[in-house]
């Protein structure tokens, strides 16, 4: 199971942690083709998104790896299936209705929660 876990979270965060920087750094106009829903939302809502994805990354990765507070990982994973309950309801109230990515990140981060609670 520790194995599993480093892969899934691995992925992960590694993800969040793409998207996130790209929230915090890119402006609105170079991320409107990666994301259309971004007009809809105010430029610092879509840097605290940025923040959150990169902290909960960080949630995932440093208490399995310090051994320091194991629940905080549990707690980040679940953040996460929260953050893309909120982005399935932001698709499907706007315009953009593809939610299978949104969909598959919510399912590894079910399997993250359950992987975690076995470390």
């Amino acid at each position: 199971m520790y194995i599993a876990y480093w892969i899934v979270a691995g992925l992960l965060a590694l993800f969040y942690v793409y998207a996130g920087m790209l929230k915090v750094i890119r402006s609105r106009d170079q991320l409107r083709p990666m994301m259309s829903w971004v007009d809809r939302m105010p430029v610092p809502v879509l840097r605290t998104l940025g923040t959150v994805e990169i902290l909960g990354a960080t949630g995932l990765i440093l208490p399995p790896l310090t051994g320091i507070a194991l629940p905080l990982a549990s707690a980040a994973a679940s953040g996460f299936v929260l953050l893309q309950g909120g982005a399935i309801a932001v698709h499907l109230t706007g315009e953009d209705r593809r939610i299978a990515l949104n969909v598959g990140l919510t399912i590894t981060a079910a399997v993250t929660i359950w992987l975690a609670t076995r470390l």
